[in-house]
């Protein structure tokens, strides 16, 4: 049993992730081997995440006053926070890979960007494109008209190369 002092440091560790993490997946995991929590871990830190069992009262009460905290309150059973600052995209997308792979794995709620979601706006979450694949389009789209105009005008000028090169065999040119 954790002493007074190990559980104010666990709400106080609750409590700053949550405030840090724009982006937070509660889920629960009866049932999950070791080895099982531990592939969910390594996959949640391979996306720049983190992972955290919770206590239900605990998770509450750090949460309180604070936009996630309706996704945190009223919870049941054995429950668990996946959270990042960065890509909610690429997070999700690892959680609902797990949880196709281990059934034990099940969402209960989200917090995206300031705002609570439901479960099955987690699985449209994922399946998003990332937004380095995002930027990617972007830039191509951006890219393509200036690609275009080169071809354009350097084709201008090898046409006028190849006319010129025909009228030269043909003599044409010739006095």
């Amino acid at each position: 049993m954790k002493n007074k002092v190990d559980k104010q440091k666990d709400f106080e560790a609750i409590k700053k992730a949550l405030e840090e993490s724009p982006n937070v997946f509660v889920a629960g995991f009866d049932k999950l081997t070791v080895a099982q929590d531990y592939a969910l871990r390594k996959t949640v830190r391979a996306v720049g995440g983190r992972y955290k069992v919770v206590k239900n009262s605990l998770a509450e009460k750090a949460s309180a006053g604070m936009a996630v905290a309706g996704a945190l309150t009223g919870l049941k059973g054995m429950n668990s926070i996946a959270y990042t600052s960065g890509d909610p995209v690429a997070l999700a997308k690892a959680l609902v890979g797990y949880a196709k792979t281990n059934p034990t794995f099940t969402f209960k709620a989200g917090f995206v960007e300031g705002r609570v979601v439901e479960v099955q706006s987690i699985n449209d979450l994922a399946s998003l494109p990332s937004k380095e694949e995002v930027f990617a389009k972007l830039l191509y789209l951006i890219n393509a008209p200036a690609q275009r105009l080169v071809t354009a005008i350097n084709g201008t000028g090898r046409n006028l190369a190849v006319v010129i090169d025909q009228g030269v065999k043909e003599n044409k040119f010739n006095q």
